[in-house]
């Protein structure tokens, strides 16, 4: 059975708090992804130590750095930023008890030449195996973004399953959206889908709407999630707490917490 998450909104914790506990829900962490907290220990410091006042659910998750992170890149000193990054996102990870971490493939559709394609994918491979190992308690993740099909996910997927805490984050959203045809996304990715990002949208733009305002065929998402990611942790990424009840209110409705 899928356990569903929800990011917690900070300001309004109290609310977050009691969503969680109405609908059995865990979170998924949004604050520590920004440039501006990840090179701010003091700031990063002061958001986990206001979690640590709160009665947080059993489930926890927390989403990675992903601006500019180009772990994959030829220039060097790019690349060793881009670690700091994921490094630090994995620290944060650890101090607030997260389970896991997402970070994007922050793959780039439009450079089709096989060199690319390659060099993308044995350097992300080798460099999260790296960091599976050394984090051997937190899963990682891995979201499809702008990707237009799920090769470049699943080839990743390939390369790392012999590593226990790597899996994929399917955005089911990004993939409808980019990669249009989202019956070959879960069929071709099920073996690794380990978390799911779900929202609302018109078909055309990432909107994070609530479930069930746009355009995405839910009663499809059931069958898709009963078939192929029966056991994945679902994240309801909207961030707006009336949206996330407009989701939650929908779900139940419709046969989503069966």
């Amino acid at each position: 059975m899928s356990q569903y998450l929800i990011i917690p909104n900070k300001d309004n914790i109290e609310q977050s708090l009691a969503l969680s506990k109405e609908y059995g829900l865990g979170f998924e962490f949004n604050d520590f992804f920004w440039p501006k907290v990840l090179g701010d220990d003091a700031k990063k410091e002061e958001i986990a130590a206001f979690y640590d006042t709160k009665e947080m659910p059993s489930i926890l998750t927390s989403h990675g750095a992903f601006f500019d992170v180009l772990v994959f890149s030829e220039d060097p000193q790019i690349a060793e930023t881009s670690e700091l990054r994921v490094r630090q996102s994995m620290d944060i990870a650890k101090r607030v008890k997260a389970g896991a971490v997402i970070f994007h493939t922050n793959y780039e559709p439009l450079l089709t030449q096989d060199y690319y394609r390659n060099s993308w994918r044995d350097r992300t491979a080798k460099f999260f195996r790296k960091i599976c190992e050394e984090y051997p308690t937190i899963q990682v993740y891995m979201e499809n973004m702008f990707d237009t099909d799920p090769y470049e996910l699943k080839s990743i997927a390939e390369l790392m399953r012999d590593v226990p805490n790597f899996g994929v984050c399917l955005d089911y959203a990004h993939a409808t959206i980019f990669g249009k045809n989202i019956d070959y996304w879960v069929k071709d990715l099920a073996p690794y889908i380990r978390h799911v990002h779900i929202n609302d949208n018109d078909g055309v733009t990432d909107l994070h709407l609530a479930v069930g305002d746009g355009m995405t065929d839910w009663e499809k998402f059931l069958e898709h999630k009963k078939l192929y990611f029966p056991n994945a942790t679902i994240l309801v990424e909207t961030t707006p707490i009336d949206r996330q009840i407009k989701s939650l209110e929908y779900m139940k409705e419709h046969g989503f917490f069966d």
